[in-house]
């Protein structure tokens, strides 16, 4: 789909205000296309007033702007998220993809309630979020059109690279945060935020290039550790610091202790994109990191060897399935449900010690469906473990031991 096949239709456009949002709709606009924006509250810590954004998507072009209220989706997306302990090649928490999910379910929902039928996204033609909007569009609402600028020939020829965009906002008076002295984007919600492009592709700009919104580096955090407490009860938190807590402000108050000593500020990772590009970002996930962490602690007492092999395997899936876009699929939905089976044992209060970027250990306590048995677990002579019962076990062991040295597949050289 092409501009010129939108001149005088509605298209319902996904917009955050920043750059990319406003040169698009004042774009469209210019070339006859009636664009109602869409943009979803997701708790987004660069953005203190969401009238903001609806001003500078007005003064943009855009018909009318409609505010899509998903604090409380975007919270239990994140829970899933750390239940399911998912996590992309290393330490990124999936927050910008979990986010894509909660926004297009949500605009897809209005539009049907308007009666739109083109789904429109500032994602660029390299990345994963064209993915994401199209899989879960077509997945949601396979009667809807996509629209997306970047994959439109004529959009390119206007606008080759972010420099063009800067110049054109601009020349049209559009107040952007983006500017030729910071080249490089930020999307940001409630679970965390992700930096990448201009700069911060050369593998030569250290992470600190980018200035923290959630809290600080982990050299400025304060010179005394905070111990952090959270009690979770059927894998949901439920109070902090022993006060109780609903779930969107069990993630406000741990963003802010995390952000306050570094934790989960500035992680670097290079990753390989959906679509068979290495990129890089800068990620803040404080409040995920901490809550994820203090979950994998409660997990670590709740499973057993067999369950825990299973769970590692589905936390993969997951975390794949979310970042490519597959979070409704069957596949996803399959994981979910046994993955609950865990969430509902996971009931205990962990404690751990915040300290300048890292979190450690302090203590499990009242875990009920724990399997860690302190008794059996010493090496003093207590509890109902015999040493000496382990002689048989490991005669059986044994067996098939000495069959790999008797057929000659184990040697010692």
């Amino acid at each position: 789909m092409k501009a010129q096949d939108l001149q005088g239709k509605t298209i319902a456009f996904a917009g955050s205000g920043g750059l990319d949002s406003c040169t698009i709709t004042r774009w469209l606009t210019d070339q006859g296309v009636k664009v109602v924006c869409f943009t979803a509250d997701l708790g987004q810590p660069d953005e203190d007033n969401p009238a903001d954004i609806e001003k500078r998507m007005l003064a943009a072009g855009a018909s009318e702007f409609v505010l899509l209220p998903c604090r409380e989706p975007i919270a239990e997306a994140g829970l899933q998220v750390i239940q399911s302990q998912a996590c992309y090649e290393g330490r990124y928490w999936n927050t910008t993809g979990i986010a894509r999910c909660v926004l297009t379910e949500a605009m897809i929902r209005e539009m049907k309630k308007r009666g739109l039928t083109i789904f429109s996204h500032g994602a660029t033609g390299r990345g994963n979020d064209q993915v994401r909007f199209q899989l879960i569009t077509n997945m949601l609402a396979p009667d809807f059109e996509v629209y997306a600028p970047w994959r439109d020939e004529s959009f390119l020829a206007r606008f080759p690279g972010r420099s063009e965009m800067i110049d054109f906002c601009q020349e049209n008076g559009l107040s952007v945060t983006a500017t030729k002295d910071k080249p490089y984007s930020t999307d940001a919600n409630l679970l965390g935020l992700t930096h990448e492009s201009g700069m911060l592709e050369a593998l030569t700009t250290p992470a600190q290039f980018v200035k923290p919104i959630m809290g600080c580096y982990p050299i400025e955090a304060p010179d005394q550790p905070e111990e952090f407490t959270v009690r979770f009860e059927a894998g949901r938190p439920v109070a902090i610091n022993g006060q109780p807590v609903d779930l969107v402000e069990a993630f406000l108050q741990t963003n802010a202790i995390g952000g306050k000593h570094g934790i989960g500020i500035g992680t670097h990772l290079v990753e390989n994109r959906f679509v068979g590009i290495k990129s890089r970002g800068v990620y803040e996930s404080p409040g995920v990191e901490i809550l994820g962490t203090c979950y994998a602690y409660l997990l670590q007492l709740i499973l057993d060897r067999r369950a825990r092999e299973f769970y590692d395997q589905l936390s993969l899936l997951v975390a794949k399935q979310i970042y490519q876009g597959y979070w409704f699929d069957l596949a996803t939905q399959m994981a979910r449900e046994a993955i609950g089976l865990t969430a509902a044992l996971a009931t205990g209060t962990i404690t751990v010690s915040l300290y300048k970027g890292t979190l450690s250990f302090v203590s499990a306590t009242d875990t009920p469906h724990s399997l860690y048995s302190e008794e059996n677990a010493s090496m003093e002579g207590v509890g109902d473990y015999n040493h000496s019962d382990s002689e048989g076990l490991l005669r059986v062991f044994g067996v098939s031991a000495r069959v790999l040295a008797a057929t000659g597949q184990v040697k010692l050289e």
